[in-house]
């Protein structure tokens, strides 16, 4: 072997060490800039070097959850998933809450955040990756009991929010809008339970796909090739399901640390700017979605529709019925009380999110069109965010 076939073959390693590791290596670069630029007292800097480190940080969470969950299968691999997906945002918003005792808006923002993250996985999750779809397919086929039974599940999630809300708006007495908020949160998560027995147990055929396209069948043929090409490439295919689990909290504890120092910075940075609490908290669930989003784009592309819809849907109905409760019950710990006295905004953004979903999927066929209505909507939103 020469030596130009030997450094040939040292380049063809290294793109595709790199290809694999992209992530984690861009997200330590990310996280030493962080604090480079938190000891130098630079917090833009350091909010928005932190942002895309826990960005890249969650893709990795997201990719070991997804090999846990096919190894682990049904109803252990929906647990793997959910934790995986809702566990950013919770330290997020979580890390945004214990702020609120120096800067009040903080709890603003995290109202805003929680109702911005269901509408960043309806709008802009569902949104681009059915319009990306609908331009390489033209239609796109899903199994509509699964839309059904979310949109079910989001609409009546969202009416048992506007009990505190009302009572916080019909001049009740604080401690009473906080009650409220724990019995309600109490009735989300006993809620949750019930919807995971019914999506793993009893009606599991609600949420899969009922037909496949002869692309999706053929690209699948394609990708199982190259994937036997290239086998056990990726150390995490290789680790066990404990070391993965290992593995996994361990970029969960780096987000936490990487979350503390962006709220710590970011609060200061959208109170020196004049940043409304709405806009803040949507900028938080872009974040805390955003490797969801890569993930739809990615399956919309290859003709999974389905699995669109259980990334966007499921994804939304966590943030309610598991964020909520978690934020609650820490906040009632660390003596940072949340209440769940959402402005007129954010539920009605909310409830025309779940009503403009209901209209685009409840045929079983997505289209380019229905993309650009959710993207639309979402842009309404943001505009009425950032001026509200």
């Amino acid at each position: 072997m020469n030596s130009d076939d030997s450094k040939s073959q040292d380049i063809s390693k290294s793109i595709i060490f790199f290809r694999n590791y992209w992530d984690i290596i861009v997200g330590f670069f990310f996280l030493f800039l962080t604090f480079i630029s938190h000891h130098n007292e630079l917090p833009a800097l350091t909010t928005i070097f932190a942002a895309i480190s826990i960005i890249l940080f969650s893709i990795t969470v997201s990719e070991i959850a997804e090999i846990l969950a096919e190894r682990l299968g049904e109803p252990y691999g929906s647990f793997v998933l959910t934790f995986s997906a809702v566990a950013v945002e919770i330290i997020l918003l979580f890390n945004i809450m214990l702020q609120s005792s120096a800067t009040p808006q903080a709890m603003e923002t995290v109202k805003g955040g929680i109702i911005s993250a269901v509408i960043v996985d309806m709008n802009v999750l569902l949104g681009l990756a059915v319009f990306i779809g609908g331009l390489s397919f033209t239609e796109q086929q899903h199994n509509e009991d699964t839309s059904s039974s979310y949109t079910t599940i989001l609409y009546v999630s969202s009416l048992a929010l506007l009990v505190p809300s009302i009572l916080g708006h019909s001049n009740h007495e604080s401690f009473v809008v906080q009650k409220a908020s724990y019995m309600i949160g109490a009735l989300l998560f006993v809620f949750y339970i019930t919807i995971l027995i019914f999506q793993t147990k009893t009606h599991i055929h609600f949420f899969k796909q009922t037909a496949r396209s002869r692309m999706f069948r053929y690209k699948k043929h394609l990708n199982s090739e190259e994937e036997s090409e290239h086998e056990n490439n990726y150390i995490f295919d290789n680790f066990s399901n404990f070391y993965n689990f290992i593995s996994m909290f361990i970029f969960i504890a780096l987000i936490g640390v990487l979350a503390e120092v962006f709220a710590h910075d970011g609060i200061k940075i959208f109170k020196e700017f004049g940043i409304s609490s709405g806009l803040a908290g949507l900028t938080i669930a872009i974040i805390s979605v955003s490797p969801e989003i890569f993930t739809a784009i990615k399956a919309a592309q290859n003709d999974q529709i389905q699995r669109v819809v259980n990334i966007a849907m499921g994804a939304s109905t966590v943030s309610i019925l598991i964020t909520v409760p978690a934020l609650l019950v820490l906040g009632y710990y660390s003596n940072t009380f949340l209440t769940l006295s959402f402005n007129p905004l954010e539920i009605g953004a909310l409830l025309f999110t779940i009503i403009l979903a209901w209209k685009t999927t409840d045929d079983g066929e997505t289209n380019y069109f229905e993309g650009i209505s959710h993207l639309m909507l979402f842009l309404c939103y943001a505009i009425i965010a950032a001026l509200y």
